[in-house]
């Protein structure tokens, strides 16, 4: 663990290496574990997800946990030819996944933790 330095910022502050998130299908009704190693591109369904970052609140403060994640919609098999479709780049809450919620029709995700 890294302290980010941020004098005085409010928020998440110690950076980790892997961002642990949930995934949706609302489809099926499945719930799956998506574990998302920054940098590297990490596939959900048709969704590309990549962790830019993941911090936490030190032990001291009241927990919480965000990413900041770029999600992107792949093309079907069927259109290769299709560019990618960008739907959603910003942080994610674990406390509130309603203030930066993704627009999918089919699929949802979520930040849980943080993991070195």
């Amino acid at each position: 663990m890294v302290l980010a330095t941020a004098a005085g910022a409010e928020g998440p502050v110690l950076d980790h290496r892997v961002a642990v998130l949930q995934g949706l299908d609302k489809v099926t009704a499945r719930v799956s574990p998506i574990r998302a190693p920054l940098g590297i591109p990490t596939y959900f369904g048709t969704l590309e997800i990549v962790a830019r970052s993941c911090r936490e609140t030190p032990p001291t403060e009241p927990p919480e946990s965000a990413a900041f994640l770029e999600i992107r919609e792949l093309p079907p098999a069927s259109d290769a030819q299709a560019p990618p479709v960008d739907l959603f780049s910003g942080w994610r809450f674990a406390s509130s996944p309603a203030v930066s919620a993704l627009e999918h029709p089919v699929y949802d995700v979520w930040v849980v933790d943080c993991e070195e």
